[in-house]
């Protein structure tokens, strides 16, 4: 297992909870806000959680942006997680709108359709393609969500959810992958993806 996994911490998300998930694995990651550690762990975690854009005004404050672009487009393993997904994109209109890190094309938007919001709860997952983060999923797989603001599915998206339309459940470009839903809250489902992704690095 690689000895450095870092937690981005940009002064909010939910890191205790991907502390929490990712000690029961025997692993102690390094939360950090240093973007020469972001860039030279061996994988890097982003537990996002809030605002996209109060998100990339405080990982632009600390050159994490510059950062995580770089990591990915280097081809190094990163895995963001809600918001830590969403920043992946163009852009995004919440709150009147704001800039992302454009590494996935397309914006992140409000739900349309006439559903409760935030989407908070149980969804299934259905896959689109087949990928290595995935193989490890049933057909009947579900996965715990809490948003209001979805990418719908692209070129990049490998797993859909549904909540009143279909939207990007889990996304991967090179050694990257995101999720709208929080695996380390999503019981046995979460634990597949998890365990996919760190199994990736060795």
């Amino acid at each position: 297992m690689p000895r450095r996994i870092v937690a981005i911490d940009y002064g909010g998300g939910n890191i205790g909870s991907l502390v929490g998930a990712l000690r029961r694995r025997d692993i102690e990651p390094i939360v950090t806000d240093d973007r020469d550690a972001v860039l030279q762990a061996d994988a890097a975690f982003f537990p996002g959680d809030g605002a996209f854009a109060a998100t990339m005004d405080a990982l632009r404050e600390r050159r994490l942006d510059s950062a995580i672009y770089e990591r990915i487009e280097r081809g190094r393993p990163y895995f963001g997680i809600c918001v830590g997904m969403q920043v992946l994109f163009d852009g995004s209109s919440e709150f009147g709108g704001a800039r992302g890190l454009g590494i996935l094309r397309g914006e992140v938007g409000r739900f349309e359709s006439d559903v409760r919001l935030p989407h908070m709860g149980w969804n299934r997952l259905e896959r689109s393609v087949a990928h290595p983060v995935l193989a490890e999923l049933g057909e009947e797989e579900y996965a715990y969500f809490l948003h209001s603001y979805r990418a719908l599915p692209g070129d990049d998206c490998i797993a859909t959810a549904t909540h009143g339309e279909r939207f990007a459940a889990v996304v991967a470009r090179g050694a990257a992958v995101g999720t709208q839903f929080h695996p380390e809250k999503s019981q046995r489902s979460g634990e597949k993806i998890l365990n996919a992704f760190l199994a990736s690095l060795n």
